[in-house]
């Protein structure tokens, strides 16, 4: 929901709540202190080491013989495509030996890569990762230049993608391929029967938020995907004057989010904290995204009839995953990877992505409708999903996040000016 997505749930379909809730917690708070801390220090100190090198054009091709892959997931990622990584194995067993699957935090990431390239021994084939990781290793020039040298060897992706995760794409300077795209929210989600007439505009909302003083949250932006899909898409429902300058351009959104704090008792430092309250009934209405409306009701962490509503005016602020491969890789295993991203970009392994609405819904490419999805997925949509989502996502804008560097600057403003002292642990 990292970006930065909103967690890292287990691959696994029998993967309690609980185990869910601790590692969204945990890939949040990481990938906010990746961005706080800046993100070229995330990665290790510049040891002078030759930069590692990329394979000649030529050299990129399938293997001879059966390869092991390394694939580190630091964006939860694996919930949506391990089946597809599978299922690429299952159908290639002269090219695919294993493979092995690692989780990290996001701010591991880029020290972890520059590491083992200054020491000439890489051994991570393939990063899964939200907008912390990617924009960490551009900074430091970590990834191959998977679009840009090697175009060839992969489809032409701008004519796959649904057009909001083509503006996803474009991120990734041609150094990652998006795999899996949601437009996330903001949404308000409330417990209808305290909050029978929900707030529909952003007015509506601060002035239910003064008549039910602490009765309104949402977690720490740095820390939560819901949390800074808010402060990103509060500056278009207010109509500011630069949706994609918070120093400068956001002077409605800091004096209402200002005004807005007076009724708020606290922000947590994890999503899941919200969803907790909500679900006990301390909390009237939360700030969610899709993914982390349908998903926490599937594991039963909030209680099913929860309700969702979008405010006037709103825009959808997107975010997606990318496949992204460290430069020191060798030729053969490219070439593989290569292969396997054609194969994880075909409709029918796309439609594994509506997974459990953990990243609502999912697909990247365009027709890949929830009918394509295994039956699970579908009886999960179908019990938990919304049907007014889909005409919501039709009819109001998609809008890419911001810039990393933007990004940070918003959480260091808010920080500052808004929360950071109403802050607790969670």
């Amino acid at each position: 929901m990292r970006s930065p997505r909103i967690s890292a749930p287990s691959a696994t379909s029998a993967t309690s709540a609980t185990s869910v809730s601790s590692a969204r917690s945990a890939v949040s708070l990481a990938a906010a202190g990746c961005l706080l801390a800046g993100l070229v220090s995330c990665g290790s100190p510049d040891s002078g080491a030759k930069p590692a090198a990329e394979p000649a054009a030529a050299d990129v091709k399938l293997p001879g013989k059966q390869v092991t892959l390394n694939v580190i997931d630091v964006a939860g990622n694996l919930q949506l495509t391990q089946q597809i990584f599978e299922n690429y194995k299952a159908k290639n067993p002269k090219l695919v030996k294993n493979i092995t699957y690692t989780k990290v935090t996001a701010p591991e990431l880029a020290g972890k890569v520059k590491a083992q390239q200054d020491a000439g021994r890489l051994d991570i084939d393939l990063v899964l990762t939200g907008t912390d990781g990617l924009s960490a290793g551009l900074e430091q020039n970590l990834w191959v230049d998977l679009l840009g040298k090697y175009a060839d060897k992969l489809p032409d992706v701008n004519s796959l993608y649904q057009p909001p995760a083509a503006k996803m794409q474009e991120l990734a300077h041609g150094k990652g391929v998006v795999v899996t795209y949601y437009p996330s929210g903001p949404l308000i989600e409330y417990n209808p029967k305290t909050v029978p007439d929900p707030p529909k505009t952003a007015q509506e909302l601060l002035a239910w938020a003064k008549a039910h003083p602490k009765k309104l949250m949402y977690a720490r932006p740095a820390n939560s995907g819901p949390g800074r899909t808010w402060l990103m898409g509060l500056p278009y429902i207010l109509k500011d004057s630069n949706p994609k300058d918070p120093v400068n351009g956001w002077s409605k959104t800091w004096a209402y989010l200002k005004e807005l704090d007076k009724y708020v008792e606290y922000y947590p430092t994890g999503t899941s904290q919200t969803m907790k309250e909500l679900g006990e009934g301390s909390r009237d209405i939360i700030l969610t995204t899709t993914g982390w409306d349908i998903n926490p009701r599937v594991l039963q962490q909030v209680p099913k009839e929860m309700k969702t509503q979008s405010l006037k005016g709103f825009s959808w602020v997107t975010d997606a995953h990318y496949m992204v491969v460290p430069k020191g890789i060798s030729g053969e295993k490219l070439g593989l990877l290569a292969d396997i991203m054609k194969f994880a970009l075909t409709p029918e392994q796309q439609a594994i992505t509506y997974d459990k609405g953990y990243f609502y819904p999912g697909p990247a490419v365009n027709g890949v409708p929830v009918t394509m999805a295994p039956p699970a997925s579908q009886q999960v949509i179908r019990e938990f999903g919304r049907p007014e989502y889909e005409k919501l996502i039709a009819d109001n804008p998609k809008v890419p996040p911001l810039e990393a560097k933007d990004m940070v600057a918003a959480f260091d403003k808010w920080d500052k000016e808004v929360g950071g002292q109403k802050v607790k642990k969670s």
